[in-house]
């Protein structure tokens, strides 16, 4: 049996890799657009406070209540990070070469579409939108500026995952056949009185709920990893714990790819504490299968293809640094020109689509097509 450690390539040392060692490039101004309900901003400043390639951080919050919090976490950057209320004045006198932006998925797409319009390269945090037909015109949009457009799709870029891309791509795994994801977090959220007047749980501001805030990373993934998208989708979206929830605390889908592959999701909030996120790939050739509830859950594969390690094989990995972190480094450096971007906008749309394909499947009862 293969049985590698990964910890130091597997983390930092990956990330490093990726970047590569292109010519220097100039240092970029970064400006972070958010509110107080805005998802996981302080994942995405931490990192900024000592990412190579950032001469400066702005923020900007309609209401400053994030600034002294998002400044701390800036570190010695924090000293100098000019605050705004109006993400119009951001743009137009901190001139940020990307964005990053984290706000309800109702208010995302005009603040979008000025910074692509602005000249900027932009990271936003998933949902970007509570339509489809808000987000897609903004992905024609970053391809006409040539503007990278990323979600925040952080766990595509841990090393598990890029792993298991890399299996696929070298042919371990054959023809693939079908995939298992399981995506769970708590439901002691859902039982917070102050939780049902967020955001998250009212349709007309989120889009949608377990599908749309935690479901999309797992339907990104298996697109990652299998480098295609989903054509039919079919499902169920239900409110199962019975919580004064606008949108869904679960849903089950299934998929059809372009290449054949078919497989399930399924996403909600079952747990009374924490997460168990697992997937699961088969190929004509082989499997593999890993979890995301810690590094505790190594990647396994197996292959019986011509030259193939014999048995189960093990990749262990680190969880430092975290995936937000890995995406936000990346984010930099796609700007700057000395890296690749760690998704396309291209694939963002992919996945959405997938996404609201899967909505309107519960809806009708009818599997549709994804178009």
């Amino acid at each position: 049996m293969e049985r590698r450690t990964f910890i130091k390539q597997a983390g930092s040392g990956l990330l490093a890799a990726r970047l590569g060692s292109a010519a220097p490039a100039s240092n970029i101004r970064v400006g972070v657009i958010t509110e107080p309900d805005g998802a996981h901003v302080n994942l995405f400043v931490r990192p900024l406070a000592a990412c190579e390639g950032v001469e400066s951080v702005a923020l900007a919050d309609p209401s400053g209540q994030s600034f002294q919090r998002l400044k701390e976490s800036l570190g010695p950057r924090g000293a100098g990070a000019r605050t705004f209320t109006d993400y119009r004045k951001l743009l137009a006198e901190h001139r940020p070469e990307l964005v990053i932006i984290t706000l309800e998925p109702v208010h995302t797409p005009p603040v979008l579409r000025a910074a692509l319009e602005a000249g900027a390269h932009v990271v936003v945090e998933k949902p970007p939108c509570v339509r489809l037909a808000d987000f897609e015109p903004l992905v024609s949009l970053a391809e006409a500026r040539k503007r990278h457009l990323m979600m925040a799709f952080a766990t595509r870029v841990t090393p598990p995952a890029r792993k298991a891309r890399e299996l696929v791509e070298q042919g371990y795994l054959g023809k693939l056949y079908g995939t298992t994801m399981t995506w769970i977090a708590d439901q002691t959220r859902l039982k917070n009185p102050a939780y049902h007047k967020k955001w998250t749980a009212q349709k007309a501001r989120a889009g949608g709920g377990q599908l749309i805030f935690h479901g999309v990373h797992f339907i990104d993934l298996i697109d990652y990893i299998a480098g295609d998208s989903a054509v039919r989708v079919s499902g169920f979206v239900r409110n199962v714990g019975g919580q004064p929830l606008d949108v869904e605390d679960a849903a089950v889908v299934a998929l059809e790819f372009r290449n054949g592959m078919v497989g399930t999701l399924n996403t909600g909030y079952y747990l009374d504490k924490n997460y168990d996120n697992r997937i699961s790939v088969w190929g004509s050739d082989g499997w593999l299968r890993f979890g995301y509830t810690s590094a505790a859950l190594p990647l396994e594969w197996y292959s019986t293809r011509a030259g193939a390690p014999k048995g189960i094989q093990t990749f262990n990995y680190s969880d430092e640094p975290d995936g937000y972190h890995i995406l936000t480094v990346e984010a930099v450096a796609a700007a700057r020109g000395v890296g690749k971007p760690p998704m396309t906008g291209a694939e963002c749309l992919a996945v959405m689509k997938t996404v609201f394909a899967g909505y309107r499947a519960a809806e009708t009862g009818q599997a549709q097509k994804v178009v």
